[in-house]
């Protein structure tokens, strides 16, 4: 009679511990429905198709200026007409090292340029010059991104001679440039690169001293190796440079006289 009683004691305990079993399952199973759920309530990370395309455009309509191939991207077409000079606008970004990456805003605003640029009449010539690449040219230039370089290059005279080129050098600014505003600098949009005064000085990429001779590249090549120097370098080299010239300046100790030794004074003749 014991043992009956006990097993119908334990009886309902253990219905319950088979019962557990398939209800954990279970839960987990409501868990697993769940999170799918969660998921696929969350709607994928969609690209700007407006970007997209944007991007498309300018890597279609734009040419890439680099240190190797400038002078012969940047020069009029033979294939165009007339005599006036070509216009063209040359878009300056960089990255982390040269725009610290703050061109985003500039990178959107250019491609989207693109696209307007090159569905009106008579539109210049792109090109992409990026300071991260070719931080030598940027350098001979003396130029920074983000930054349009507009310029009207010269078709050569009937003598061969060429004529002046207008460069000019128009800053963007990184939080609040547009479309708009890069497309209105262009003469087929509202000329505003007028606004801009020409660079005429020593780092003119065409007409300066520097740029006739051939020093520009080697200049930008120069001040690229020297960047590259850090900063405690520097300190250390002026440290040596004054110790040694303050050493010479101050030159040797004169020698003691004959027969008196060093802090003694010379005694007095009777």
């Amino acid at each position: 009679m014991i043992v009956v009683r006990f097993i119908l004691l334990w009886l309902p305990v253990l219905v319950v511990a088979q019962d557990q079993v398939p209800l954990v399952d279970q839960v987990k199973g409501w868990f697993g429905k769940a999170q799918s759920y969660v998921q696929s309530a969350v709607p994928p990370a969609v690209t700007n198709p407006i970007d997209t395309a944007a991007s498309k455009v300018a890597a279609t309509s734009v040419s890439p200026v680099t240190l190797d191939n400038w002078r012969d991207v940047l020069k009029p077409s033979t294939s165009a007409k007339g005599t006036e000079p070509q216009e063209w606008m040359v878009y300056v970004t960089g990255a982390n090292k040269t725009c610290y990456g703050l061109c985003g805003r500039a990178d959107a605003a250019w491609n989207e340029s693109t696209a307007l640029l090159g569905s009106t009449p008579n539109a210049p010539q792109l090109g992409l010059l990026n300071c991260e690449e070719s931080p030598v040219l940027c350098n001979a230039w003396a130029i920074g991104p983000p930054m349009i370089i507009h310029a009207f290059l010269p078709r050569p005279l009937p003598d061969q001679s060429t004529p002046a080129t207008t460069v000019r050098f128009i800053g963007l600014n990184r939080t609040a440039v547009a479309a708009s505003d890069i497309w209105e600098m262009a003469s087929s949009g509202k000329g505003t690169y007028r606004e801009t005064d020409p660079y005429e000085g020593y780092f003119h990429p065409f007409d300066s001293f520097l740029a006739h001779q051939g020093l520009n590249i080697y200049l930008g090549t120069f001040i690229y190796y020297v960047a590259m120097v850090p900063s405690w370098a520097f300190m250390i080299a002026i440290s040596f440079f004054s110790r040694s010239f303050m050493s010479r300046r101050m030159g040797p100790d004169r020698p003691l006289r004959q027969g008196q030794s060093a802090g003694q004074a010379a005694p007095a003749s009777q």
